[in-house]
């Protein structure tokens, strides 16, 4: 992390921030006690093409102005965040802000292109380009530091933010300008909930070690010192910026003057070009505000003030100021604009007063003026007396250091980096921290840098090894002998235990790890669980009772669904309708009769499926070439059959040749499946010795008269046609082995029943 500017000193705060190869610039701001050039952050020492993201924390000049020209007159190419009001704001500022300047230079006569650091034209194409962020809105940038961050809100003006951010499996969380207190219209900043300490807290510093007085001391002092001004019938000149403490220090006055009738024939002024957009910005966004103006909202608009006079311009020379009379100016620090004119008519007098009601930042007139000199330097150049008193009341939305100590101690970083304050002060609040931090065991101390501009603060991180187990693997149900923790729906969930194994899909996403069920995919990750399946066509002219048998022959547990209902009288095989086998839990799936000459095979692709697919086909292809299966699937002759031929006087077909066809396809069935096989032919009778090597019956039968000296065992089948009926056999199977008896009278059986 290295400070562009706020680096030991308020003002141009811009923070560049480099970790695993993404660049983060946080605000982009100004200096007050600076013109042109000289006020802006030190940008050389970026190389604007290599930011990623620049995230404007509020509207204020010292954290915003210098944005147009970072975005239009440098080769920067990022995106820009920040909320809603402070983009709305900052277009009405910065215009106002190249308004002043231009005013400034015009009194002196001496323009400088080097002073006019953006045009309307590019503060225009700047605002286009900026990104929108609600609080507590994730945004994630598809960086390979894995880029995170969500804005909270942080008080101090309308729409400011603190910005905490994820990246690299790291976090940041960066305070800007932040308020703990809640005043008359903006709630206090919010502790970054739901989230562990961030290794890194880049956190302001500009009050140190102050404590502010009560609010109520504050106000009393604040409307006291008006009072005392005004009755004394002098002019009290506030200089304020247009947007921010403004409308609070105006909400406090007319609530004074309201219940102070003799006040009320003083004027208030409101001199500001932008006092009518301004208010309209609040009210649009009201919203955003704490409760008290949520609710006078519904019956009024809060910043309708009945004592106040918007002023949308003034001519400084003829304004009538003969009689007593508050006015609000801008800008805040006393540097040109209407403040400064003002000063300069009045500091002479010493019926009149100054009130400073904020944060005066060093190398400006306001800062100058708290320390009484006798004399100042109008805009003009001449040297004038000051006569007129001078007060400071701080009504500067910043925490002082009880609140600093206290929101650095709930946060618990391990690093701290303080930012924006003088020298001095920071130092003492270091000091300070330090001493608190001492009660501490030192491993468990913070380190904290109050780094100056361009140095470089270089903090290590290892690279971390955790994944983080969730949904239903982290709610294991609970056993009688568990120790039980009650999840959000209260049910009893088994507490974890060092060295339980947790058995799930490991995620790792942008240097964040989780452990999760494959249903819980969908849920915590951008993961979806889905599958491919695979259909493939098949020739198959062959009869379903043939694949059936075989594909019995292969795998156990087939399902079996046959649909008559589809039988087309045609297309279907055998007349069987469509007929579905499943195997596998139903993964694979063989449907026949659907489509004439095809079967179709279905199967979800898996490592286990595709085997099963390929083995499938490959059995549906044997179905149809081996001689048997040519022969059992082949399709019922042409020839006539007796009867007819009777009928039409011819001569009887000869059976005994049917039959043989008969015994020459179980002959080749059985030398298909036992290789060995010697075949006798006798009429309408065959008997068949089948031969195989002992040693590959697995043990079954002894040496028996059934075995050969050499170790084979043997097997004879009869099978014998009835006279005239090729339809119709009597089997007889005949071994010293069961096993052997049983496979060859089960080959002979499937054979007949396929050719039936």
């Amino acid at each position: 992390m290295t400070p562009l500017g706020s680096g030991q000193e308020v003002g141009r705060s811009c923070h560049l921030l480099t970790f695993r190869g993404t660049t983060l610039l946080l605000d982009c701001g100004i200096h007050p006690g600076y013109d042109g050039m000289a006020g802006l952050p030190f940008f050389d020492r970026v190389d604007p093409e290599q930011v990623d993201v620049l995230l404007i924390t509020h509207f204020h000049l010292d954290h915003a102005a210098s944005l147009p020209y970072f975005t239009e007159r440098t080769g920067f190419k990022g995106r820009i965040f920040m909320t809603h009001p402070t983009k709305a704001v900052i277009r009405l500022l910065l215009g106002d802000y190249i308004r002043l300047t231009q005013m400034r230079k015009g009194a002196s006569g001496d323009v400088s292109p080097d002073d006019v650091l953006y045009t309307e034209a590019e503060l225009q194409s700047c605002v286009d380009k900026i990104e929108l962020i609600d609080y507590h809105q994730t945004i994630d940038i598809n960086l390979p530091s894995g880029l995170k961050f969500h804005a909270l809100n942080a008080g101090h003006v309308l729409g400011a933010a603190m910005f905490f951010i994820e990246m690299g499996g790291r976090s940041v969380l960066y305070t800007g300008d932040y308020s703990m207190e809640e005043d008359r219209h903006l709630m206090a900043a919010e502790l970054p909930k739901y989230h562990a300490s961030p290794d890194v807290l880049i956190v302001e510093a500009t009050y140190g070690v102050q404590v502010h007085a009560s609010r109520a001391e504050r106000e009393a002092r604040f409307t006291g010192t008006i009072e005392r001004i005004v009755t004394g019938g002098g002019r009290c000149l506030i200089p304020v910026f247009a947007l921010g403490r403004a409308q609070e220090l105006l909400l406090i006055l007319d609530e004074y003057w309201q219940e102070h009738p003799h006040l009320q024939s003083i004027p208030i002024y409101y001199a500001s070009k932008m006092a009518s957009r301004a208010l309209r910005v609040y009210q649009t966004y009201s919203n955003m505000m704490n409760a008290r103006i949520r609710s006078q909202m519904d019956l009024g608009n809060p910043f309708s003030f009945t004592h106040i006079r918007n002023l949308k311009s003034i001519d400084v020379n003829n304004f009538d100021d003969r009689g007593p009379s508050v006015v609000f100016a801008s800008p805040g620090m006393l540097q040109s604009g209407v403040s400064r004119q003002l000063f300069d008519r009045w500091a002479t007098d010493p019926k009149n007063g100054v009130l400073i009601a904020g944060y005066a930042v060093e190398h400006t007139l306001a800062k100058e003026i708290m320390s009484q000199p006798k004399e100042v330097v109008t805009m003009e150049g001449r040297r004038q007396p000051l006569n007129a008193l001078v007060d400071y009341v701080s009504f500067s939305a910043h925490v002082d250091f009880v609140q600093n100590r206290d929101f650095i101690t709930s946060v618990n970083p391990r690093n701290i980096i303080l930012v924006h304050g003088a020298k001095e002060e920071m130092g003492r609040l270091k000091g300070a921290l330090m001493m608190n931090y001492n009660k501490l065991p030192e491993n468990k101390r913070p380190t904290i840098a109050m780094p100056p501009n361009e140095v470089e603060v270089k903090l290590i991180f290892t690279r971390r090894r955790s994944a983080k187990v969730m949904g239903k693997l982290a709610e294991a149900p609970a056993e009688d002998n568990d120790d039980t923790i009650a999840n959000q729906n209260n049910n009893k969930i088994a507490e974890p235990r060092e060295g339980d194994a947790v058995r799930g899909i490991l995620v790792t996403q942008q240097n964040s790890s989780k452990v999760v069920a494959p249903e819980d995919l969908s849920t915590y990750t951008p993961l979806r669980v889905g599958s491919v399946s695979s259909r493939l066509h098949v020739p198959f002219v062959g009869k379903i009772e043939t694949l059936r048998m075989f594909l019995n022959e292969m795998f156990r547990g087939i399902d079996e669904l046959q649909d008559a209902s589809m039988d087309d009288g045609e297309d279907d095989v055998e007349g069987e309708g469509v007929v579905t086998f499943s195997m596998h839990g139903g993964q694979v799936k063989v449907t026949a009769g659907q489509t004439k000459g095809v079967a179709t095979v279905e199967w979800d692709c898996s490592s286990v499926g595709d085997v099963i697919a390929d083995s499938v086909v490959a059995l549906i292809m044997h179905a149809q070439s081996s001689a048997a299966s040519i022969r059992l699937t082949g399709r019922p002759c042409a020839h006539r059959r007796k009867k007819q031929r009777e009928e039409e006087g011819g001569e009887e077909m000869d059976p005994e040749k049917t039959t043989e066809e008969h015994l020459r396809a179980l002959h080749q069935a059985l030398k298909d499946q036992f290789l060995c096989v010697e075949a006798t032919y006798e009429a309408h009778k065959g008997t068949f010795e089948v031969k195989i090597d002992a040693a590959f019956n697995d043990g079954i039968g002894d040496d028996k008269d059934g075995e050969e000296d050499d170790g084979a065992l043997v097997c004879v089948a009869t099978v014998e046609f009835e006279d005239g009926l090729e339809s119709t056999a009597k089997i007889t199977v005949e071994s010293e082995d069961e096993k052997l008896a049983s496979n060859v009278r089960a080959c002979l059986q499937n054979v007949a029943a396929a050719s039936a």
